[in-house]
């Protein structure tokens, strides 16, 4: 194997804007470095910059009373310090067994222990504190997941700077607690590419328990390990997630059932959400909608059947690129585009979910330019739903309806032209900057990385 590859040899973005402080290293420079300032260590310091700066952009919703929308007017809503009171933490409540909780059970327990911390150390103001121990949580997992995406690819360790330097970060990160489940979902993908198969496993259960799109990841697992007869290595690493998940909710479904499935009942019987194709669809006919008409507390089956046929034709698709790709395709490169699936066609497409995307995104396609596009189209759509819901605060728009259905049709735009470039680069393996070199396969694929196809559909058609 190669040596680590330069960020200014490994995209053209970079090496263009490094011609501002003297252009890429010459062939004679000293590839040595600084010993402290390995690659992973400046990663880690860029991105604490970006979380701090993540923690400003959130301080003046921490600061001040959230009267007169100033919550949206400053765009610094965050769930953890309005959910401190809804969820009854402010008053020891414990979630699932005092007050049901509309996530999945380890991001309850998060959230429960963070409170018994804060009481212990604040009694003047514990809703900042509940914040502040959050968000220094919080920082702790995009650290974690940076590291674990240097690691992931150790000829290009550079590539985990665009999840460091990530502008939809600044905006995001602390908004709800989705980077505890990208850490644990990102650590898992690291054991596999290690070949752990249990401890992938362990961590995949952990990251489900948490979140529930890492879940999503066992098809591709599945798909590719068919492909080059590894199914055994996927049967481990599936089940010990199986269990995994079981053992950590379990004891509280046996102890408040009801509350449990709160998470559960709530993706049923939710309408259409902001931002999402169907808030669209929505819109462009007429305001009739699928979810129309539904009773209080009833489930909208057609838009539930709606929204789980648009992603069962998404994920054939995604299999049967799998299976006829010329090349088996990259680990990554599915992962990335299952889970961009599952926001397209999802009733639901909240704000923070760019984070599930971010990490991926770099092991699918690590180009700067078709990602800071995308982000782009983030940030833009991160502007225009804070103008829409001052307007639905108020009762009065502050933004037109289609400047709002704009912006979120160009958030879904620049995700899809950034699938269209992974399935360009599963097609054409040329063009994949993994493996355009000739020198890797598939970093982060474990047991698939450098084996050869047993089962494709052009062995079926043959």
């Amino acid at each position: 194997m190669s040596g680590t590859v330069p960020a200014t040899a490994a995209d053209p973005v970079v090496l263009g804007l490094s011609e501002a402080i003297g252009g890429p290293p010459g062939r004679h420079a000293s590839t040595a470095g600084h010993r402290f300032w390995s690659p992973v260590r400046v990663i880690l310091a860029m991105a604490l910059l970006v979380l701090a700066a993540a923690w400003v952009q959130k301080a003046p919703c921490r600061d001040a009373a959230w009267a007169h929308e100033y919550q949206y007017t400053h765009a610094c809503y965050t769930d953890v310090f309005a959910l401190y009171f809804a969820e009854g933490l402010d008053k020891g409540q414990v979630p699932y067994l005092d007050h049901p909780v509309e996530y999945p059970v380890l991001t309850g327990g998060v959230m429960a222990a963070v409170a018994a911390v804060t009481r212990l150390l604040d009694h003047q103001t514990p809703a900042r504190t509940f914040f502040d121990l959050t968000a220094l949580l919080l920082a702790a997992s995009a650290l974690v997941t940076g590291w674990a995406l240097a690691r992931l690819h150790r000829r290009r360790p550079w590539d985990a700077a665009m999840l460091a330097l990530a502008p939809a970060m600044v905006v995001t990160a602390y908004v709800n607690w989705d980077l505890f489940a990208v850490a644990l979902a990102t650590t898992a993908l690291l054991a596999w590419a290690r070949k752990r198969l249990v401890l992938a496993g362990v961590l995949l259960g952990l990251a489900i328990a948490a979140k529930f799109y890492p879940l999503l990841f066992l098809g591709p697992m599945f798909l590719l390990c068919l492909r080059v007869g590894k199914l055994r290595a996927f049967a481990t690493t599936a089940a010990v997630a199986g269990l995994t998940w079981f053992a950590v909710n379990e004891p509280i479904r046996h102890a408040a059932p009801e509350s449990w499935n709160r998470f559960f009942e709530l993706s049923r019987t939710r309408g259409v959400d902001w931002g999402t194709f169907w808030y669209g669809l929505r819109h462009v006919m007429g305001g009739r909608s699928l979810d129309a008409h539904v009773p209080a507390g009833g489930s909208p089956v057609r838009l539930n059947i709606a929204v789980a046929v648009a992603l069962t034709l998404g994920c054939l698709c995604i299999a049967l690129l799998t299976l006829a790709a010329p090349r088996r395709p990259r680990l990554g490169q599915l992962l990335f585009l299952v889970v961009a699936v599952f926001l397209l066609t999802g009733k639901v497409w909240s704000q923070q979910y760019v984070l599930w995307l971010i990490p991926l995104a770099v092991l699918a396609r690590p180009r700067w330019g078709a990602f800071l596009a995308w982000q782009v189209c983030e940030l833009a759509y991160f502007l225009a739903f804070y103008y829409e819901l001052v307007g639905a605060a108020r009762g009065a728009p502050v933004i037109p309806e289609w400047l709002f259905i704009f912006a979120a049709t160009g958030r879904a735009a620049g995700l899809v032209v950034l699938c269209g470039f992974v399935v360009v680069d599963v097609l054409r393996p040329g063009n994949d900057p993994i493996r355009a070199d000739g020198v890797e396969d598939d970093p982060i694929g474990g047991v698939l990385d450098g084996t050869e196809d047993v089962f494709t559909l052009a062995d079926v058609a043959a």
